[in-house]
């Protein structure tokens, strides 16, 4: 299967295993890369630059041919250790960088001095056209059917309106959890398909089981979408927890939110709090289960090694 996307990274499918918070380790990305797909691990999964630095040389061993490897980076100033991490990547190498919720206008300049592509996520024509202004090698169409940090466009009417409009690859991401649903993106005009939320259930995922089988047990109308982790709208899994102390932020945070000078305190606060309880969710064994997936769980019907579930979207 050859695409705009298959062709950047030199793999052997149009698929992207999703960076997930907590979830992505060097052994899912080196599975995804011996089944033929790119994968990728946000930054932040690692607490210390010489943790990162040990993965990149991981997956650098690891590597085979028709498979890629990437990271992500959040690169807006919330993120303290955006440079150091763009730093160690640049220094030690990979075949791609995913940007999220930023300007990537320096991760661009630097990573294409050292022949690191550069893909930024995008949730409408606005945000694409000024990544392509400054030089990405894709967009990452982030769909209202992603898991995580959601857009708002479906993916046919997201894709069709950035293929239109750009000229550099468009990735869809959100909504896929089986073949046809790669099928269809390709069809709206996609190059290839960024895909999280089914490798949750995979036996490398480094969460707990709970989590996993939470994905195997739950499906597309247990998801919704909560303020109560990083204060913007993120999907969850519909647990007794979430339903307990509800989706929407407290009086308190919508109050000082509606303060210029505070919002940002409060959102910073709110995300500390929000990303510790879904750590201790994810890899602990605790009756706070406050799990992230989308919608695409709905096909999930087993825990599976990560080349069983590439063997079923392919």
């Amino acid at each position: 299967m050859t695409t705009k996307l298959t062709q950047l990274l030199q793999i052997k499918y149009p698929i992207i295993q999703a960076p997930m918070f907590l979830v992505s380790n060097v052994a899912m990305v080196t599975e995804a890369m011996k089944s033929g797909i790119a994968g990728c691990i946000p930054a932040l999964n690692y607490r210390t630059l010489d943790e990162l630095r040990d993965a990149i040389r991981a997956l650098k061993e690891n590597k085979v041919e028709g498979g890629s490897f990437g990271f992500n980076l959040i690169v807006n100033k919330s993120n303290v250790k955006y440079k150091g991490q763009l730093e160690v990547i640049c220094e030690e190498g990979c075949d791609f960088i995913i940007t999220s919720l930023g300007n990537p206008q320096d991760t661009i300049n630097q990573a294409h001095a050292v022949g690191i592509k550069v893909f930024c996520d995008v949730t409408d024509l606005h945000f694409a056209k000024k990544v392509e202004n400054l030089g990405a090698d894709a967009a990452i169409a982030v769909n209202n059917e992603a898991g995580g940090h959601r857009g708002n466009l479906s993916p046919q009417e997201l894709i069709k309106q950035l293929t239109q409009h750009i000229s550099i690859p468009v990735i869809s991401a959100g909504g896929v959890g089986c073949k046809a649903d790669i099928d269809k993106m390709l069809g709206y005009g996609a190059e290839g398909v960024s895909v999280g939320s089914p490798f949750i259930a995979s036996i490398e995922a480094g969460v707990t089981d709970d989590y996993k089988q939470a994905c195997v047990d739950y499906n597309a109308n247990d998801i919704v979408m909560t303020e109560r982790i990083s204060g913007t709208p993120c999907t969850v899994i519909n647990t007794p927890y979430v339903q307990k102390i509800g989706t929407k932020a407290t009086w308190l945070e919508r109050m000082l939110n509606k303060n210029k000078k505070l919002k940002k305190w409060v959102k910073m606060i709110r995300f500390s709090i929000g990303m510790k309880a879904t750590e201790n969710a994810a890899k602990k064994a605790t009756y706070k289960t406050v799990w992230v997936a989308g919608p695409s769980i709905e096909h999930t019907k087993e825990i599976l090694p990560v080349r069983d579930i590439v063997a079923l979207l392919t």
